[in-house]
């Protein structure tokens, strides 16, 4: 028995805000105009509406997946997700997302502290099996896979939906003091808000074949959003993104590659092997720098960042809907977020 990714949907709000346009909304301090873009090569990023939350996110996400039944896309992903609103799912037939015994809402972000944003997604949906939350920063969505597959492999389960919904553009700092602080909060000028939904459910035959995740916990300071929890219960100070990019590449650099690189040595395959390989995107330079590292063919990348931004944990499905694969075809997920947290998950879809 396997768990295998049978669809997978992303849903992109119709509104953009350019590298430009955050630029020009900073009040008080005045970055170096063309900034933003230069050192991320991000061009625009996604912002929800204000009338829209974490939970509609990751509902309109789960819509474009289809709600029961075989069909899909006939076993062909990787649908095209270029234009506004995400892609309508890319599906190797089997069943829908009324079809899930158990719903895991795998996000940074959610809706309120309390109760749990998968009950108000399942509400929403019209859903009635158990639900719960996983949250890792970006690597919320992968973890939410790794349980999925830990649970359907147990025979705990067989359909498990997973969802998320970002809304990062709630915590941007658009109120500047100085340089000093601009630097504090620049990592909040690359999010972009999204919805992602991962159908994993249970296979005779395909599947996910290997999994492994990595943390350094000692580094969790360097990027943090700190409102809101036990302590900083109240103060709006404290609720926008606050980080040093450069401490937290360092971060990265120390765990080192093993992680990914020991993916290929044990299972004895190349980047080759696979049809999309889809990487965590927070700035191009660090993407670019880990692709060589690695030595990941260009071909294999699905290159979201330029014109979504950095979709936090929808990043990776969102490559998998922008990228070309078919049944049958090997898929690698290699995550990076804030604690922090490394993982890798190879997929036979």
């Amino acid at each position: 028995m396997k768990a295998r990714i049978t669809g997978v949907a992303t849903y992109l709000p119709e509104r953009t805000l350019t590298s430009a346009d955050v630029e020009h909304r900073i009040e008080g301090y005045v970055p170096h105009r063309g900034i933003v873009e230069r050192m991320t090569g991000i061009r625009r990023r996604h912002v929800a509406r204000d009338d829209q939350q974490a939970s509609d996110l990751a509902v309109e996400a789960v819509r474009r997946l289809g709600p029961s039944g075989p069909g899909g896309t006939g076993g062909t992903g990787g649908s095209r997700a270029d234009g506004p609103g995400g892609s309508d799912g890319s599906r190797a037939g089997g069943p829908g997302y009324a079809d899930a015994d158990l719903m895991i809402f795998a996000s940074a972000s959610q809706d309120m502290v309390e109760p749990a944003t998968a009950h108000i997604v399942a509400a929403k949906l019209g859903l009635s099996c158990p639900v719960f939350d996983v949250k890792n920063a970006c690597n919320s969505v992968l973890n939410g896979i790794q349980v999925a597959e830990a649970l359907i492999l147990s025979g705990a389960h067989r359909t498990v939906l997973v969802c998320s919904g970002e809304t990062p553009s709630r915590a941007i700092r658009w109120q500047v003091r100085d340089r000093a602080q601009f630097v504090d909060a620049f990592a909040g000028y690359t999010l972009s808000d999204s919805g992602a939904a991962v159908l994993v459910t249970a296979d005779d035959e395909r599947g996910i074949f290997y999994r492994d995740f990595s943390a350094d916990s000692t580094a969790w300071a360097i990027g943090t959003l700190p409102g809101g929890g036990s302590v900083h219960p109240r103060d709006p100070e404290y609720s926008y993104f606050r980080g040093d990019g450069r401490r937290l590449k360092e971060a990265f650099e120390r765990i080192g590659p093993d992680i990914f690189l020991n993916a290929l040595k044990r299972t004895g395959l190349t980047w080759d092997d696979f049809a999309v390989v889809a990487v965590h995107q927070v700035a191009l330079p660090y993407l670019d720098f880990l692709a060589r590292t690695l030595d990941i063919p260009q071909d294999k990348l699905v290159i979201s960042l330029p014109e979504h931004g950095n979709c936090a944990s929808a990043t990776l499905p969102l490559q998998l809907s922008l990228g070309r694969w078919e049944a049958g075809d090997r898929v690698a997920l290699l995550g990076l977020g804030g604690g922090i947290s490394m993982g890798v998950m190879l997929a036979e879809m």
